[in-house]
This record gives structure tokens, sequence and C-alpha cells, in this order.
């Protein structure tokens, strides 16, 4: 792992922190996504898409159904700007399998758009294990070397890329999604609107990543902070 703060973008859509892992080099972006410039290729995670929706179906919650464009139009505009050949989704794309068909005519469009001209491969998480409707690749890992990328980290993983625990750390009391870093693996943060957070104090991640990890936190200007503090 390399990390240094010469090594941070200027502030904007794609300000990020640029680090090594398993001698890959990589950007932790202040919009909650991974950048991997040499093979073009961005890395999202838990978008949980349609949550409104599901909480409605299931538990009569009524929350107003704009997450969905909300994360679709964030991510749009990082496609936009860094024009990946390759996007991967790490899995809890969407809130649950029905979610994914109710996903309304225009907002699916919308999917569809963005994934024209690219490879798109969907991770499958523990919310959405049946493979999309909307195209691209469905797999439960894919491996391109030296990294790996699967929804749910494992202990004994090394160059480790996921997600599933919306890591979120404090900085001066504030509390942020982040990016959680150590020599072999990265957990990123969920990239959906509705999505939310485990402190990174939590025993799980305590205990998963090493005593150096780092925590960094998204944002305009992405931070970088000790984990375990």
């Amino acid at each position: 792992m390399r990390a240094s703060a010469e090594n941070m973008r200027q502030p904007g859509l794609t300000s990020g922190f640029e680090f090594t892992l398993s001698g890959t080099e990589l950007c932790a972006l202040g919009a909650g996504a991974l950048w991997w410039a040499k093979q073009k290729t961005l890395v999202v995670s838990d978008l949980h898409l349609g949550k409104s929706e599901r909480l409605s179906r299931r538990n009569g919650l009524s929350l107003p159904p704009y997450e969905t464009r909300d994360t679709l139009d964030r991510l749009h505009a990082l496609i936009t700007d860094l024009r990946p050949r390759c996007v991967i989704c790490l899995g809890d794309t969407f809130d649950d399998d029905l979610a994914a068909r109710n996903l309304p005519a225009t907002d699916k469009s919308c999917l569809q758009e963005m994934m024209h001209g690219l490879r798109w491969i969907w991770i499958q998480g523990n919310h959405d294990p049946a493979p999309p409707f909307v195209g691209g690749e469905a797999m439960a890992v894919f491996h391109a070397p030296p990294l790996t990328f699967r929804h749910i980290a494992l202990p004994e993983a090394i160059g480790e890329v996921s997600g599933h625990y919306h890591p979120k750390a404090s900085l001066r009391g504030q509390y942020r999604p982040a990016f959680l870093l150590d020599r072999n693996r990265l957990i990123l943060p969920a990239f959906g609107t509705y999505t939310g957070g485990l402190r990174c104090t939590d025993p799980v991640l305590a205990t998963l990543m090493e005593q150096d990890a780092l925590a960094i936190l998204t944002g305009a200007t992405p931070l970088r902070r000790p984990m375990h503090r």
C-alpha cells in the first residue's frame, strides 16, 4: 500500500486520493467511486436502486422516490467525465430483485443509455443475487489480476476490492462515507443516495482491517485519517 498527501487531486467531481494496492495504482474518488486509470475502469458499490420502492412494498414506509434518479445522475456524471471502458458494480446495485424489475421505465432507460458501448460487470450481492435484466455480465467474483472484485470481503484475501459494509468515518465529529484501505484490501463506501453506513470502529470492520489501515473520507476534498482511532 502506498499513499501520500501529495497524491491528492484537485477538488472537484473526480478529486481523489491515489494509492497502490498489490502494485496497482488506483484512485479513491471523492464522489465515492474507485477509478483504475490504467484499465479505464470505474468501480461503484451498493447503489441500492429502488430502496424507497422496496420499503414501501414491504413495510408501508413512504419515502420520496427520488433516490434512484439521484444515484443514476451522479453515476452518469462520473461516466461522462472519466469516459471509462468498463464499469464494475460491486453488488447490491438494486435493493432486491423485485425492485430491479419495478424500476421505472425512465430510470431503466437512463441506466441502459449509460451502459451502451461499455463493458458492464454486475457483481452479485446479498440483496440482488439474480442476474440483472438490463444486460451486462453477472458474476459472483471478478478476477482482474492482481485484483479481485467481490461483494463481501474475505479475511484471507489479498488484492481484494469489495463493498457491502457501507463504511463511514468521522473527522472532527462529522461522519462521512469512507473507503477503508490496508495492504490487502480496499472496501468501498456505498454509492447509493438512501444508503446508511457502518462506523469504521464497528468490531466487524476493526477485526477485518489491519492496524495501520486508512479511512479515506469522501467529499469535494477527500481526507484521510487512521482508521483505528
